[in-house]
């Protein structure tokens, strides 16, 4: 593993002037906007969950199936209808439990778990009854509601479900389309997070915003991790159309996180907020990185927030995107807090170190084997791929690394590998157990033309492609320091997860 060469004693605030500057040489059409709105700069003083496994009660795990059935019965998360007004006819006759409790609303293109994940773990860690709602999930259904920073119980799941499910029949009679499946999760969990109850929530949008099914809370904060171009056909083209979408959930007197962005996205954004008069805290101005080093198990971090500088954390996840979330997950809670508006202050530091330490993100960046070792991330998107392509280079010296791909068919593929083709020595392309995966053939086509044809291998059962890239990595011996990096969709990881024996 590489160590990054430590600077002689910067200075903090020339490292954040230097982030401002080069956040503002940008669109100057920017400026008219930002004077319309409030931005929050705090004046500064000095400066694991696990995933579940199936239960092990075979009654439990039976009827967890049956839910899992009924769910599956419903439209998948890929087919929607861009309207809440199903969601809103169920939550109303469930008596609106999204309005019992606080909530922090992310939404973005990539990181938005691992930030709900870094915002729950801080949040805890001031002893707050915490909820939280992501999607999707890595290998259990129950991971995508957690309660004070576990999953669900098998148990507690079928129970919300069973209290729910004669509301859903009569919201089905009345629509023109039944609920969806993320619509009946989705108020799987605000109902437990109301039954609980918890403190705040922490919920992550399933795709977009405006119309997501999450779009019926008034978040306190909303949270906006950095856009690029994924399910354009229902979003938009563009970084603009697509933050146009994402912007909905921006609600009145809000606080609004932005992390780093296009500046076409950042415009459509900052707008939204001047028409609801919301509060905007902007990475590279309100808060940022000031500084990263890598470490073992992770990288240790300077971060500057909306109150003042936060030093020494230790962060145990890799990458450069993974200190920018969680500079936005400081700020957001920072915010939630009332740093930056009613007062300018830091939080507790050793709370927040401790915090940060604690924090797991399954499927990203996650190591789950040695001798070779055997990396998974969740990338899906280009965006995504050149992230996880940037951190498996700086945390990992590996002298040779061999891909295994499981893709969607309708995400940018040759985008995806063209990320990777600089760094993988060979590829091997299967497909996971979705409908939606990509054919192995196809996906092979596009990895030849991308990476030749005598470095690409075709396995269509992960199982096999698995045991493939293993044993190509092994070939340089013991003590090479080869690797494996086992990526191109959540599903593709957590089947790998399973089958590598994690749990």
């Amino acid at each position: 593993m590489s160590e990054r060469p430590q600077n002689d004693d910067p200075d903090p605030n020339d490292a954040f002037d230097e982030l401002v500057d080069a956040e503002t040489d940008r669109d100057p059409d920017l400026a008219v906007i930002e004077a319309g709105s409030r931005t929050l700069r705090a004046q500064a003083g000095p400066p694991q969950d696990g995933v579940p496994a199936r239960p092990g009660d075979p009654e439990v795990d039976r009827a967890l199936r049956a839910v899992e059935e009924e769910l599956a019965g419903r439209w998948g998360e890929t087919k929607l209808d861009p309207s809440v007004q199903r969601i809103v006819a169920l939550l109303d006759i469930l008596g609106s439990p999204q309005r019992a409790y606080p909530s922090i609303h992310i939404t973005g293109t990539n990181g938005k778990t691992s930030t709900a994940r870094m915002i729950e773990a801080l949040l805890s860690a001031f002893d707050l009854r915490t909820g939280r709602y992501t999607s999707p999930h890595v290998q259990s259904i129950t991971e995508r509601i957690s309660l004070d920073g576990s999953p669900i119980s098998a148990e507690r799941f079928i129970e919300t479900y069973r209290d729910i499910a004669p509301y859903l029949e009569m919201i089905d009679s009345q629509q023109e389309f039944r609920l969806s499946f993320f619509e009946v999760l989705t108020a799987m969990a605000f109902a437990a997070f109301a039954d609980t109850p918890v403190d705040v929530a922490v919920v992550e949008v399933g795709m977009g915003g405006t119309w997501d099914a999450t779009n019926v809370i008034d978040g306190d904060v909303a949270v906006i991790t950095p856009i690029a171009l994924d399910h354009t056909d229902r979003l938009g083209e563009t970084p603009e159309q697509i933050a146009g979408e994402k912007s909905g959930i921006i609600k009145k007197d809000a606080t609004v996180v932005l992390a780093q962005q296009p500046v076409d996205a950042a415009s459509v954004m900052l707008k939204r907020a001047v028409e609801v008069d919301a509060t905007v805290a902007r990475e590279g101005m309100e808060f940022g990185v000031l500084s990263r080093e890598v470490a073992v198990g992770g990288q240790m971090l300077t971060l500057r927030g909306l109150g003042g500088e936060y030093p020494e954390i230790f962060l145990p996840l890799y990458g450069a995107h993974q200190a920018h979330n969680a500079a936005v997950a400081l700020a957001a809670v920072e915010a939630f807090f009332g740093v930056g508006s009613d007062h300018a202050r830091t939080l507790d530091i050793e709370t927040i170190r401790s915090a940060f330490a604690a924090v797991s993100s399954p499927g990203r960046m996650e190591v789950v084997r040695r001798s070779p070792t055997v990396v998974l991330d969740a990338a899906h998107n280009p965006a995504g791929a050149q992230a996880a392509a940037e951190a498996v280079t700086e945390a990992f010296g590996f002298s040779r690394l061999v891909g295994v791909v499981g893709a969607s068919a309708d995400k940018d593929v040759r985008g995806f590998l063209e990320a990777f083709e600089p760094i993988f020595a060979e590829v091997v392309v299967t497909r996971n157990s979705s409908h939606r995966a990509m054919d192995p053939d196809e996906l092979a086509a596009v990895a030849v033309e991308v990476f030749g044809a005598e470095r690409v291998q075709v396995e269509p059962r992960l199982d096999d492609a698995l045991e493939a890239a293993i044993t190509l990595a092994e070939e340089e011996g013991e003590f090479s320091g080869a690797g494996v990096l086992v990526t191109g969709s959540v599903i593709t990881v957590g089947e790998a997860r399973l089958l590598l024996g994690r749990s």
